[in-house]
């Protein structure tokens, strides 16, 4: 094979800065990796889904009712748009599991008596559906089972609308529907105390006095079918039953989570690989312009013998398209074993059958597209001036620049400096653009592990600030109907009980001129102790007598403020429309709700003194009697417990957080490095005749090299406040990109997490320069001096 001369000369170039060649793919790879990571992820969470919502026929409306008779379905049916309908029953329950003192909470679903759902489809693990003619017999949800090592054949407890019974398995399985299964009032998953249980539907219609009867119903919708249009007719339908107003797949909480989670990936993959690629690209602008100066007589001997100025052009970018193949392939490497890697992560989370990684040609094509052109944009002015040089003038000797004293004729403390402190004084202004360009540079990597880092502040204060500030009770118990005061007393007399205080929930629809939105209208007593509501300043917020308060989410989602009224149509009960003025604004890290006084909520209902929810401080020595005391009372729908909801949230977050930080960690390294060392060896090829003078004229080998280090020194100090500005800059922008109706990341930066910042890059950095300083002892004076600049 005959390689051409300009090939061959490509070869020795790259050979001759390999290290900071490596530096730059390096970085390239960073960038790639982080980019089919997040792409890979995304497409395999989407396609899996989409796959699997499309076999199990995941439904399109859902719609709660009190008791609604199923000749209602035929109506329902007859809407316009609407393909299929299937009705069942939705119930809560606790559950009595072997081996857990703690109360259980469980979903109880039905399925038809004899034959598969229609909708939302069980797609069993192992085992079979019930046998009709057996009323114990269930399946359980998969990550239930797993928590608690259930098989066919196992056996529980569960409190059935007061009434104890025992439930055998007899199958393990999965449903589109829980996805990503919560329980009431959760903010993760938690399979030890929420599970779904599927259960024939006549077991579930004796136990809950629904004969000939529904609560849940579910539709299929022709494609392309909007479904506001169908949501209007089955709210009237359903609305003299006891309706709360359906909600479409958008809505639906397994769904939401999951297309959430899609564009936090899609976030990310926007984010992060533009400031590897646009660090990479300024560095390969810096090592081919150090390049085209020092072959100017070449490129002028190449001109001189024939070669095009378009010849010498794509010689030089063909350089570059080497540097980003070879990242392009360390990053595409990288990039599949972490999207298998989160691949398997998001399956412990989104339980999906066939949640599996695949390869996607276009991530790898766009991923080399957006790689490739970055590092070629990087270098066009150093390819441009490298084609428009003229061969008389390519071979004689560049100009050097001049220090212009000006910069320095105000400056008097420059004078006061030693000699080699003004040389790197000198050398830093004679290019200023470049100087500041490269601090910018080492800034994004200062920036990229302030905005790592600081996930953990933003966690620490989100907890701090809901469960611990807002959030004082122990437990919430939850009943499926509002409840009288007397259920009150008699919680508050049950053992370990210290402080009990009501709440009550209801689902409404805010309306603000053409924005309309539904979520939750929660009642608090006028002196709530139990729930604090705090403002941006932390300052305790009380509920007013008259008016709401909103969470600062739902306040900009309605684009209200203080002072504003809001139309609010209640869903439940008598579905009363009242008009509301907004009398304060709180932030919430976590949630989206309206809050007013419980006594002018229940006016408002004509249902006063009612409660569905109590919040309880508990005494830890007690709490097991007090589980056991819980089985007695009024049917509960849940219970949630704040330690268990805590420590389920820190463990969910706080182990996906670790993992992923640590790979940015290991990126923003690689930045640091590569940026330090592309810096100093372009600046010890750039003044190696200096040095080595200056070593011949006596000084010594510590000045020498305080004089090329100090300017890398100086470069940093100056990039760690711009790094850390950045930080904030980008988290700022991730927090606002991340936010959902649930999760509100605030941007919270200790002082300790800069510092951590600036001390992890400055050991990123030391590598870089152990390695120039080596390279600098070894220099050869004589060589060096004999070399025509």
């Amino acid at each position: 094979m005959v390689i051409a001369p300009l090939d061959r000369k490509l070869l020795r170039d790259l050979w001759r800065v390999r290290g900071q060649a490596l530096a730059i793919s390096l970085i390239v790879a960073s960038g790639v990796a982080v980019l089919v990571m997040s792409m890979t992820a995304m497409q395999a969470l989407d396609d899996s889904s989409r796959a699997y919502y499309d076999r199990a026929r995941f439904a399109d409306v859902f719609a709660w009712v009190k008791r609604a008779p199923r000749r209602l379905l035929a109506d329902i049916a007859a809407i316009d748009g609407v393909q299929m309908v299937e009705a069942r029953i939705a119930q809560f329950a606790l559950l009595d599991m072997p081996g857990l003192r703690e109360p259980v909470t469980g979903r109880l679903v039905s399925i038809p008596d004899a034959a598969e759902p229609a909708l939302n489809r069980v797609q069993l693990r192992s085992g079979r559906l019930p046998d009709p003619l057996r009323r114990d017999e269930v399946v359980v949800s998969e990550p239930f089972a797993e928590a608690h090592r259930l098989r066919p054949g196992s056996r529980f407890g569960a409190l059935l609308n007061g009434r104890q019974r025992s439930l055998t398995v007899v199958g393990v399985g999965l449903s589109p529907e829980f996805v990503y299964a919560i329980g009431p009032g959760a903010l993760m998953p938690d399979p030890e105390h929420f599970g779904v249980i599927w259960v024939r539907e006549a077991v579930l219609a004796a136990a809950f006095g629904l004969d000939g009867a529904f609560n849940d119903v579910l539709l299929l919708l022709y494609p392309g079918v909007p479904a506001v249009d169908v949501l209007t007719d089955l709210d009237a339908i359903l609305a003299p039953y006891g309706g709360i107003g359906g909600y479409d797949r958008s809505e639906q909480i397994s769904h939401w989570f999951l297309a959430n989670e899609i564009a936090q990936l899609q976030t990310l993959a926007r984010i992060l690989p533009a400031v590897f690629l646009l660090v990479a690209a300024y560095l390969t602008n810096m090592v081919l312009a150090r390049l085209v100066y020092l072959e100017r007589a070449e490129i002028g001997l190449l001109k001189a013998f024939g070669y095009g100025n378009g010849a010498v052009v794509w010689h030089y970018a063909k350089m570059v398209v080497v540097l980003s193949l070879i990242g392009l392939l360390l990053g595409w490497v990288i990039g599949q074993w972490l999207g298998h890697w989160m691949t398997a992560m998001y399956a412990e989370y989104f339980r999906i059958p066939e949640l599996t990684f695949r390869l996607q040609p276009w991530v790898f094509a766009l991923s080399a597209a957006v790689s490739v052109g970055a590092s070629l944009i990087g270098v066009v002015s150093a390819a441009r001036y490298a084609g428009a040089l003229p061969p008389a003038e390519a071979m004689r000797p560049p100009q050097p620049p001049m220090f212009r004293h000006r910069l320095a004729a105000g400056r008097r403390w420059l004078a006061g400096l030693d000699q080699p402190t003004r040389i790197i004084v000198r050398q830093l202004l004679r290019r200023p653009g470049r100087s500041l360009l490269t601090s910018l540079g080492l800034g994004a990597g200062v920036g990229l592990l302030v905005v790592s880092l600081q996930w953990f502040d933003a966690l620490d204060h989100m907890i701090e600030q809901y469960f611990e500030r807002q959030q004082r009770q122990d437990m919430t118990l939850v009943f499926a109907d509002p409840k009288p005061a007397s259920v009150l007393r008699d919680v508050a007399r049950l053992p370990g009980v210290l402080a009990v205080e009501p709440a009550r929930s209801a689902a409404a629809r805010f309306t603000v001129g053409h924005r309309s939105h539904r979520e939750a209208l929660v009642g608090l007593p006028a002196a709530a102790r139990l729930t604090h509501l705090n403002d941006a300043a932390g300052r305790p917020v009380m509920v007013p007598p008259h008016g709401m308060l909103l969470t600062d989410m739902l306040a900009g989602k309605l684009g209200v403020v203080a002072g504003d009224r809001v139309q609010v149509q209640l869903l439940e009960g008598r579905r009363q429309r009242i008009e509301l003025p907004v009398s304060g604004i709180f932030e919430s890290p976590i949630g989206m709700a309206a809050y007013v006084d419980l006594d002018a909520f229940n006016r408002a209902l004509l249902e006063p003194g009612l409660a569905n929810m109590l919040q309880l401080v508990v005494d830890r020595a007690e709490e097991a009697v007090l589980y056991a005391a819980l089985q007695g009372l009024a049917p509960i729908a849940g219970v949630t417990l704040k330690r268990a909801a805590t420590d389920k949230f820190e463990e969910t977050i706080g182990e996906t957080m670790l993992v992923m930080v640590f790979f940015y960690l290991a990126f923003a390294g690689t930045m640091a490095f590569g940026m330090v060392y592309n810096n100093l060896r372009i600046a010890l090829s750039e003044r190696g005749r200096e040095l080595a003078t200056l070593r011949v004229l006596g000084f010594r080998p510590g000045e020498v090299s305080y004089m090329l280090f100090g300017e890398a020194g100086m470069l940093m100090v100056l990039a760690l406040p711009l790094g850390c500005a950045f930080g904030w800059l980008l988290a700022t922008i991730m927090a606002a990109s991340f936010e959902t109706e649930l999760f509100r990341i605030p941007v919270v930066i200790e002082p300790s997490t800069y510092a951590l910042a600036v001390v992890l890059t400055l050991m990123a950095t030391l590598p870089s320069v152990l390695l120039v300083q080596r390279r600098l002892q070894r220099l050869d004076l004589i060589a060096v001096l004999k070399t025509r600049e």
